[in-house]
């Protein structure tokens, strides 16, 4: 069975569960995350776990639900298959806006609830095939870029891009992280994409199992370069000591992964679920590290795609100072009521 499948199959069995509880007034949220294997899916699991916990009474239920990540994910809030949807920043920005593989369909009803917390890039590369130390050295060397049609690859795809690089200037492979680091300890690939939370599990095997590679650094003009196309992208400093034998920072890059939400979603809802999850935040702590660079200092940092109504009164309402492109157009209407 599909993923697609088994994430229809889980909605439809809630669907039952609920139906069978007789009560109109219940309100049910499935929130699509990713793979088991990622940090996507326990930091939706533990959102949905913890806004039941705390809604309960008042008829509220979420559940995190696998899928096959942030590009599924866009597909599944257009369906309302989903009601949330852990999205990679860049993928936002491209469905919100049309552009990338989402020229000529873009998803203007796409909102964003908050950013969760940042997608590091690391470009891994052999040790004999490094140059200047930066992701301009993957030229001419055979890359991963990640499993076909996932972030990682449209993530990947836009760094190449913004450096005046093409995926044709690599010969590219599209492996999986494990794999990605498996094939260059066997002499079979120069280096990979794997852009995840830090620390990256499959990096610190890298690192640990004396692979000769290293984490390539981005500069500040290929940062510029690369946010000239996709306005996405933040400075991000690896600590010394982070990974084995890593005895220096490394000076990469990020994007926010966000919480996707269609603006038809009930902004009183919305505005609730928001409260919560930011007065709760220790409990999201307890889930996974990466949760904690959510706060709400950082809740918009990287975010480019308009907050939905409701997580928007509710960062007004904490004093919050809202960039005008992040002022959902709803508001207006809102204000005038």
């Amino acid at each position: 069975m599909g993923k697609k499948s088994l994430f229809g199959l889980a909605l439809a069995t809630t669907a039952v569960v609920l139906s069978a509880c007789g009560n109109e007034d219940n309100h049910y949220y499935s929130i699509a995350t990713a793979s088991t294997g990622g940090t996507y899916y326990p930091i939706g699991v533990g959102m949905g776990n913890l806004w039941t916990e705390e809604l309960i009474d008042q008829g509220i239920r979420a559940t995190g639900q696998s899928s096959a990540g942030s590009v599924e994910n866009i597909d599944l809030l257009r369906k309302e298959e989903a009601q949330f949807g852990i999205l990679q920043g860049l993928i936002a920005d491209q469905a919100y806006r049309g552009t990338g593989i989402y020229e000529g369909s873009a998803y203007e009803d796409l909102r964003t609830v908050t950013m969760l917390w940042s997608n590091v890039e690391h470009f891994v590369l052999m040790n004999n095939k490094i140059e200047s130390g930066t992701i301009s050295d993957v030229e001419g060397t055979s890359f991963s870029i990640g499993p076909q049609a996932s972030g990682t690859e449209q993530s990947t795809r836009a760094l190449i891009n913004g450096i005046g690089l093409s995926v044709e200037d690599v010969s590219p492979d599209y492996l999986g992280y494990d794999d990605t680091i498996s094939s260059m300890r066997d002499g079979r690939l120069d280096g990979g994409s794997l852009p995840a939370g830090v620390p990256v599990t499959a990096i610190t095997d890298m690192y640990a199992s004396g692979v000769r590679a290293t984490v390539l650094d981005v500069t500040d003009e290929q940062l510029d370069s690369i946010n000239e196309l996709y306005p996405v992208f933040f400075r991000y400093e690896i600590d010394a000591g982070t990974y084995p034998r890593q005895e220096e920072p490394i000076y990469t890059i990020a994007q926010s992964n966000v919480l996707g939400v269609d603006k038809q979603q009930d902004a009183d809802q919305i505005y609730l679920l928001t409260k919560i999850l930011f007065e709760n935040l220790e409990t999201m702590y307890e889930v996974h590290n990466s949760a904690r660079e959510m706060t709400l200092e950082t809740a918009l940092v990287g975010v480019s795609v308009p907050l939905h109504l409701g997580a928007y009164r509710y960062f007004v309402e904490q004093g919050i100072d809202i960039p005008n492109e992040l002022i959902p157009p709803e508001a207006e209407e809102d204000e005038q009521e």
